[in-house]
């Protein structure tokens, strides 16, 4: 570790007034991509610290982006004054070992999806960030995507009636290239794969716009089952995380969902999500392949009327958007956290989201496994179990 101070001019500990909030990052793939230049311009939160398991690399991503703290121990981020909150974004095995002794030194947690590999994981770090009024948020951001945002009020207010269907579509073609090399993502006990990369998305939308899941049944399969490996010589390694999966929900209240999920679509249709009512039609989706925020639309039709695009309402538009179209929601996610700071309790999606996320993933896999229909818990009880 390299360049600690033991001072801080930052407020520290959960009860803290509102002011600039030290941030440190920890996971430098997508938070270089998407989490440092969103808290860089998000104007109440400083990043003061960064992360990297090579010290010299730490020092390096601190030094391209003016971060004037870099180690390559947890236990500093745990310990410096500085830091009051953490933004985790390192694949999906490392989420609990290392959100764990940040929340248990009281760092308020943004973390990235999937939550954890398990449910069981994903509980005992919301346990602990509720034991130590920490504020934990999720970056799921659809929900603060302006068209998915619209999405939402047009359903509340009745557009469709009694909703008879719901239909998801998530295909693309990030993994269908045989020849991507092999890495964590290809490793089931690592959290690689499909379901985790957006069905994690998907489970946590699904609650969000039409409520809890009564039971489910799911089908996994890999489409890619060798890929290189640049540190073996590119040597073919097996493959044994999900590319594709298929899924059927029943609501607590009984309406059907079915979704198609995969990452090894040559030309697949994007992401859509389709709503079918005794009183109309909503569709949101995008073709985009290259930006999975850019390029939403939505469309509605009252019954027997032909579809046509709604507007998006300016109050819901991003004041700002960039290149990599993940930045402007994810900002809206920070900004969601801060709140969350100020009033000294967590504002959805939190952990508690996650938590919910992580399990119905949990329950997919035991269906696939069994062939069976899986039934969800009631959540509440579910939390509330030892």
């Amino acid at each position: 570790m390299t360049n600690l101070s033991t001072s801080s001019s930052y407020p520290t500990g959960p009860n803290y007034a509102p002011g600039p909030i030290g941030v440190a990052i920890v996971g430098t793939g997508f938070g270089q991509k998407v989490h440092i230049p969103g808290l860089k311009e998000y104007p109440q939160t400083q990043v003061v610290a960064v992360y990297h398991r090579d010290i010299d690399q730490a020092e390096a991503i601190a030094a391209t982006h003016h971060i004037p703290l870099a180690t390559d121990a947890i236990a500093d981020i745990a310990k410096m004054a500085e830091v009051q909150a953490v933004s985790l974004s390192t694949p999906p095995f490392l989420h609990y070992e290392m959100a764990k002794p940040l929340l248990e030194a009281g760092k308020h947690l943004l973390l990235e999806k999937p939550t954890t590999l398990s449910a069981s994981e994903a509980k005992e770090l919301y346990r602990i960030a509720n034991a130590n009024s920490v504020v934990t948020a999720m970056d799921f951001e659809f929900r603060f995507v302006p068209p998915w945002q619209r999405f939402k009020e047009v359903l509340d207010d009745g557009y469709c009636g009694q909703i008879r269907l719901i239909k998801i579509d998530w295909l693309v073609s990030s993994r269908a290239d045989a020849s991507r090399p092999w890495n964590w993502y290809s490793q089931k006990q690592q959290g690689g794969g499909a379901l985790g990369a957006i069905g994690s998305h998907c489970f946590d939308y699904i609650s969000w716009l039409f409520g809890p899941v009564k039971r489910l049944c799911a089908s996994l399969s890999t489409a890619v089952t060798e890929r290189p490996d640049p540190k073996a010589g590119g040597q073919l390694k097996p493959v044994d995380a999900d590319d594709s999966c298929l899924l059927m929900l029943e609501l607590v209240e009984g309406t059907p969902i079915q979704v198609s999920l995969s990452s090894a679509t040559y030309q697949g249709r994007g992401h859509w999500v389709e709503v079918y009512g005794d009183r109309g039609t909503l569709v949101l989706g995008s073709d985009n392949q290259k930006d999975y925020v850019h390029g939403f639309k939505l469309w509605g039709a009252p019954a027997g009327e032909s579809l046509s695009e709604l507007a998006i309402p300016h109050r819901l538009e991003f004041s700002k958007t960039y290149p990599d179209g993940r930045i402007a929601p994810f900002i809206r996610v920070v900004d969601n956290w801060v709140r969350g700071i100020e009033a000294r309790r967590a504002i959805a999606p939190s952990l508690r989201e996650g938590v919910y996320s992580q399990l119905l993933m949990d329950l997919t896999h035991e269906s696939h496994e069994t062939g069976t229909w899986v039934t969800v818990p009631h959540f509440d009880d579910y939390l509330a179990r030892s």
